[in-house]
């Protein structure tokens, strides 16, 4: 930077802003709405020198301090929620999220895939689909151990691989006593025909995306509340459901919607779209939702505060 530069206060608001960028650098964890301004105010102080000196390569330079603002501007909205402050009103707080924008949009296309793909109307088959779906999808194949299995199936394991192999959905190497019986050291290779790489291909996200929705998943439905209370196969689709059609603030669906369509966590959980009701109260017992309503053919509520990390950012 010339030390002649002028005007002055375009020199003085230089130095200030390298000076904020190396005071943010030092912070332990990065504030992204101070970003955000930062890099507004460089945009704004790069497109002055730009005027000043006729340099087209610092106007490119204020193009890309702009988008860097828009990114962390996005990143800070899906970190921030907004509790009940008591009489003081409501307040923010930070939200470590799980999944991005982008990759819940992912994961919605893969439950949306389960709802019209799986081989039974049956909730304990829908869940085996789902997690088996996220192992293997974009290669058709992946690794799965007995207690991956159990975990995700419970008592009813061994009826739903065989109807998954009966139906061709699922092949195994071996038996299913076999892949029951696999563990982390020799896992199962198993492999879902309908998922070996072909065009079109039902899923786009790539290659690091898969393992990020299949933690998401694991985590939603093995989530320990829900354990603890033994929460059948079609209450933890629910919460999954539920969890993926989230705005940032907790609540369910879309504001211009008001709520999730009952027929649609029917079609996913494989249940009667009249138990919706029974499931959603079980999750407001978990305190996986703080209240629930499926009058007029939405479901209706709002994530409780301990799982938003898992909601998927409508």
């Amino acid at each position: 930077m010339s030390d002649n530069l002028e005007p002055e206060a375009l020199r003085t608001e230089l130095i200030e802003l390298g000076d904020a960028f190396r005071d943010h650098q030092k912070r332990p964890e990065p504030d992204h709405a101070l970003l955000a301004e930062l890099q507004e105010r460089k945009a704004r102080a790069f497109d002055l020198w730009a005027d000043v000196t006729g340099d087209t390569n610092l106007r490119q330079e204020a193009q890309r301090a702009r988008q860097a603002a828009e990114s962390n501007w996005e990143t800070h909205r899906n970190r921030t929620a907004y509790v009940s402050g008591g009489p003081d009103g409501e307040r923010e707080v930070v939200v470590e999220r799980l999944l991005t924008r982008q990759q819940a949009a992912c994961a919605r296309t893969v439950l949306d895939h389960v709802a019209t793909h799986a081989p039974h109307h049956d909730a304990q088959v829908h869940l085996a689909v789902l997690m088996l779906t996220l192992r293997t999808a974009r290669t058709g194949t992946g690794n799965v151990t007995g207690q991956d299995l159990t975990g995700w199936l419970q008592d009813d394991t061994e009826r739903v691989l065989d109807q998954l192999v009966a139906a061709d959905w699922l092949r195994l190497p071996g038996t299913v006593a076999e892949a029951l019986a696999s563990r982390p050291e020799s896992p199962t290779v198993v492999t879902v025909p309908s998922l070996l790489p072909r065009a079109p291909y039902p899923f786009t996200f790539g290659k690091s995306t898969r393992p990020k929705l299949s933690g998401w998943a694991q985590k939603a439905v093995g989530d320990r509340k829900l354990r603890k209370k033994k929460a059948g196969a079609a209450t933890r689709l629910l919460a999954l459901y539920t969890a993926a059609h989230t705005r940032p603030d907790g609540h369910l669906g879309h504001p211009e919607d008001g709520g999730i369509p009952l027929q649609a966590a029917a079609a996913f959980c494989a249940v009667p779209v009249e138990e919706i009701s029974e499931h959603a109260g079980q999750l407001v017992a978990t305190e996986w939702l703080t209240e629930a309503d499926t009058a007029d053919t939405l479901l209706r509520g709002r994530l409780a505060a301990r799982v938003w990390p898992l909601g998927g950012l409508l």
